[in-house]
């Protein structure tokens, strides 16, 4: 089976487009990092700034539709050809996706002059064909095992198409907002539950600690199955109590499986530490988001899924983005300064806009704060690691 490194040395093409990551890590950043401080300068009356569908429905669509279904395009695009064995999506093909994507963000923008119909078509068209490639590429290599993300990637599209449905249909597009979140929710306990244990065994088998065993075992498999009835409940029974007490059970059940992984051997190692922080964050989200169902006075729902957002969608992104780029660009599989600086900003934006409701400043101060130090955690990964996503792999 040829590796990944090998496929990138035998690709003759440009940099930026031999490998998903590269485009897709970039302009998911690059996203992420504008998309806060355009909102929170809108709001505060600094710029003039009224997109079509408003501003907040903006917000909100351009964070889960454009910078988070970026970063898990640009992952599974890199990781099908190490679970099929199969070439990678690059070149040309891999040009005219990012592009698509691109054209996806130009739309949202230019719904009036396009009209709705067509800016839904050429939005909702980069999950669908991100979705149909990987389904080409899961069932040509008989990569059984991961039929479940080509669902979820299906299920991220359906959820782009309810918004734009919600909108026509003069509401605000919340339930596509919130299905894209429940969905990203799953991902993320998916994808997490196996790099997280995974490269946690193989930091410590490398520094000579002794390595822990944590199979998938029955606590995965009930922890995964709460959250999907937790994600199903707030959906179609947001205002139902046992819908809040499924996702509080939940959270308590992902904070076990979090527990059985160690992380806190791997504190000597912020590359690998993140991993947990973000699962940490998603397990935190749950029982936040549980507890502002059965008691909204006490935690505000929006708290809840900024913890989700902000919190385990942003560290672990960051977490994944930076990893990557550095095992693929030929770098050492450690975090220096500026990684470091990029987890802790990101970790404490994240924590600021969840807590801003009890912040000892005006809430808009508080929120405009909390996204300025989030986005710069982004704006930090674009500037370090643009470059490695630029060039070509070091030793090529």
């Amino acid at each position: 089976m040829t590796s990944s490194a090998e496929q990138m040395q035998q690709y003759k093409g440009p940099a930026f487009f031999s490998f998903g990551f590269r485009p897709f890590f970039l302009g998911g950043a690059t996203i992420a990092a504008i998309t806060p401080l355009v909102t929170a300068a809108a709001l505060g009356g600094v710029i003039t700034f009224n997109p079509p569908n408003g501003l907040i429905a903006w917000h909100a669509h351009e964070m889960i539709y454009g910078y988070v279904a970026a970063v898990i395009a640009g992952f599974i695009l890199t990781a099908v050809p190490n679970w099929t064995g199969r070439l990678p999506i690059n070149g040309l093909r891999l040009a005219a996706l990012a592009g698509l994507w691109l054209a996806g963000r130009a739309a949202i923008l230019s719904a009036d002059l396009l009209g709705a119909p067509l800016a839904m078509v050429i939005d909702c068209g980069f999950l669908i064909v991100l979705d149909l490639l990987l389904w080409r590429e899961v069932i040509t290599g008989k990569n059984w095992r991961n039929i479940p993300i080509c669902i979820l990637i299906g299920l991220l599209g359906l959820g782009n198409i309810l918004w734009h449905i919600g909108l026509a249909q003069g509401g605000a597009g919340t339930f596509g907002l919130h299905w894209g979140l429940g969905v990203i929710a799953v991902l993320l306990a998916l994808i997490g539950g196996r790099v997280t244990p995974s490269f946690t065994r193989n930091w410590l088998a490398k520094t000579g600690a002794a390595p822990f065993e944590a199979p998938f075992a029955a606590i995965d498999k009930v922890a995964l199955a709460a959250l999907v009835a937790g994600v199903l409940a707030w959906l179609f029974a947001p205002g139902s109590l046992s819908s809040g007490g499924i996702l509080i059970a939940a959270g308590a059940l992902h904070y076990i499986r979090l527990l059985r992984w160690r992380g806190w051997l791997t504190i000597a190692e912020p590359l690998v530490l993140v991993l947990h922080l973000g699962y940490f964050w998603l397990a935190t989200a749950l029982v936040l988001l549980g507890v502002s169902l059965l008691a909204p006075a006490l935690i505000a729902q929006s708290a809840a899924l900024h913890a989700l957002t902000a919190g385990a969608a942003g560290v672990m992104t960051l977490a994944v983005m930076s990893r990557a780029t550095r095992g693929h660009s030929g770098l050492v599989l450690e975090a220096d300064r500026a990684t470091i600086a990029i987890y802790a900003l990101a970790n404490i934006g994240a924590a600021l806009r969840v807590a801003a409701p009890w912040l000892p400043v005006s809430y808009d101060h508080a929120m405009g704060f909390a996204g300025l130090v989030w986005s710069s955690a982004f704006a930090l990964f674009a500037l370090v690691y643009g470059r490695y996503l630029l060039r070509p792999r070091r030793g090529r």
